[in-house]
Formats: structure tokens, C-alpha cells, sequence
């Protein structure tokens, strides 16, 4: 079983594409090909991320190994701005809000066994505000296609979510929310056992032993095939593109037999289960994005289909 899952990131960019130019409200996921000249401030400029969030969602610890040709996932991480205090530690601040300390330190550039001091701010990817803690206030602005409204807030600390970790907004995804698209998905682990509800971005875990095979759970275009690499706690994983608004996410992976560009059948073989990445026990973490997840309403600890 999984602890949390992993917490991938849903940009407001266009579907696949080095372009961000066409905002994507249903959280699609980009990929940019550097070019001659680029730099990675441009590059994360470009995107309205940061480029911590760069660097970390393609695990790279040198930016000046970025050139021309590199693809980078641009994949804007939700998270929340925290304000050290006296006696905090890493491991503290995480279990407080939710998150991997390993993901912290990775995502502020820090060493995974640094001392943190009082007034320090550090961005925590996938952080959550737990029910019991004091609010205060903070503004944000919240964008839609077709108007901008601004909204009041309360927070123990400034959430930022998405782009650039410079807005408050709802997390459309944590609730397991968008439209149903019934008999759509198919089942990517047949047999599997549902080991965790709805979590991190509209994500369900699939327990089934190592190897196991996984499918496509719906026709597209892979455009994510990560091999190795801890990826913000994803493992290997792969992201499919279908076309219409939707993607699917396949984390955790054993193997992967499956490329960038390559086009997909519904039920086709993308690789194995495994336990790359932020796991506890061979398992598929399975995300739907811009959709409903259709293992929303299955029963723990027992087999089910989509709907």
C-alpha cells in the first residue's frame, strides 16, 4: 500500500505542447524541448512557474545540464509557503502538513538531513493544511477562461497552488472531481486490488504483485515515459494524452515498454507494477485528469471495475 501517493502537478498549459500560451484548466501536462538560446528563467517565466519547480519535477540537480534538445516536464507543483520557527525540522514540517521531507529539501535545494532556522521560508510541494491549525488571513485571485474575481481567503500560511505558487485557488483534483465519462477508462491492472481511495491529484493506488502488467486505460498519445528517478515521488511513470481533454497517469512502474510520441490502444501494455518512487508495496498510483476518476466509489481491499 501506498503511505500518501505521490503529488504530481496540474499546470495551466496546453495539452502536450511547448506552448503555453493556450491556458488548460483541465490540467493537462506539458513537455518543452529547450532550444538555442533558451534559458531556464525564460523557461519557467514562460510557463509561469518557478524554476525550482523545473528542476525538480525533472530531477536535476545541475541546471547547467539543460541544452538544447532536452525535454523537460513542466509539471507546477501545489503547495504551500511556510515561515520556519524556532525548533522546526524538516521531518516535523512535513508530517504537519502532509508531505515528504525528502520532497522539501529536494524542491528548496537543500540537503535531506539540513538544519532549517527560525524565519526560513520553504515552498512544500503537496502540503496540505491540516483542520486544527489557526487561520490568518491572505488574498488571492482566482482565473477562469472567462472572467477574474478576486476572494478572501484564511490560511495558518499562504497557499499557493499551481503556476507559480502565486495564487490561492481550488484544487479541482483533490476531491476527485470533473465530469464522468462513463465506460470511457478501462481498468489498467485487471484483478487489482483498490488499496487507497481517491488522493494527491485525483489518484487512486492499485495493489498487485511486481510485474504485473499494465494497460492504457484508454486510447491516446504517450507523452510522459520516465524511467528511473525518484520524479517527486512518481518512480517511473508514463502520461497519456487522449485527445479530448483528458489524461491519464501511471506511476510507480517496474518497467516501462512504451516511448514518448508512441500512440496507444485502449488496453494496450505499458509495462509492470512495481514500487519506484514514493511507494510501500507494488502497486499502480493511477490519476485521471480533467475527468472523474472512475474508481472513485470502489470498496477498499477489494478487486473493482471502472464505471
Amino acid at each position: 500500500m501506498a503511505e500518501t501517493g505521490p503529488d504530481g502537478s496540474i499546470p495551466d498549459t496546453t495539452t502536450g505542447s511547448d506552448d503555453p500560451s493556450a491556458a488548460n484548466s483541465g490540467g493537462s501536462i506539458s513537455v518543452y524541448v529547450v532550444k538555442d538560446g533558451d534559458s531556464l528563467s525564460e523557461i519557467a517565466a514562460k510557463y509561469g512557474v518557478t524554476m525550482n519547480t523545473i528542476l525538480w519535477a525533472n530531477d536535476i540537480k545541475d541546471p547547467k545540464t539543460i541544452h538544447a534538445g532536452t525535454s523537460l516536464i513542466i509539471l507546477p507543483v501545489s503547495g504551500i509557503e511556510h515561515t520556519v520557527t524556532n525548533g522546526e525540522t524538516l521531518n516535523g514540517i512535513a508530517t504537519k502538513y502532509g508531505a515528504n521531507a525528502d520532497d522539501i529539501a529536494s524542491f528548496n535545494g537543500l540537503d535531506s538531513n539540513a538544519t532549517v532556522t527560525s524565519g526560513q521560508k520553504l515552498i512544500i510541494p503537496g502540503g496540505e493544511l491540516s483542520a486544527g491549525v489557526t487561520p490568518t488571513k491572505s488574498t488571492s485571485t482566482t482565473k477562469s477562461s472567462t472572467s477574474s474575481t478576486k476572494t478572501t481567503t484564511k490560511s495558518s500560511s499562504s497557499i499557493k497552488t499551481g503556476g507559480s505558487l502565486a495564487d490561492v485557488q481550488a484544487n479541482p483534483y483533490r476531491g476527485g472531481s470533473g465530469a464522468p465519462l462513463n465506460g470511457y477508462f478501462g481498468n489498467p491492472v485487471p484483478g487489482a486490488i483498490v488499496t487507497q481511495g481517491i488522493h494527491g491529484w485525483n489518484g487512486i493506488d492499485l495493489g498487485a504483485p511486481s510485474g504485473t502488467p499494465i494497460y492504457a486505460a484508454a486510447a491516446g498519445s504517450v507523452i510522459v515515459s520516465k524511467v528511473g528517478g525518484y520524479n517527486g515521488g512518481y518512480g517511473s511513470y508514463v502520461v497519456i494524452d487522449h485527445g479530448n481533454g483528458t489524461q491519464t497517469l501511471y506511476a510507480h512502474f517496474s518497467s516501462i515498454i512504451v516511448s514518448v510520441g508512441q500512440s496507444v490502444t485502449k488496453g494496450e501494455k505499458l509495462g509492470g507494477v512495481g514500487m519506484t518512487g514514493d511507494a510501500t508495496g507494488n502497486h499502480l498510483h493511477f490519476e485521471v485528469r480533467g475527468a472523474r476518476n472512475p474508481f472513485a466509489d470502489c470498496t477498499l481491499m477489494k478487486a473493482c471495475s471502472p464505471e
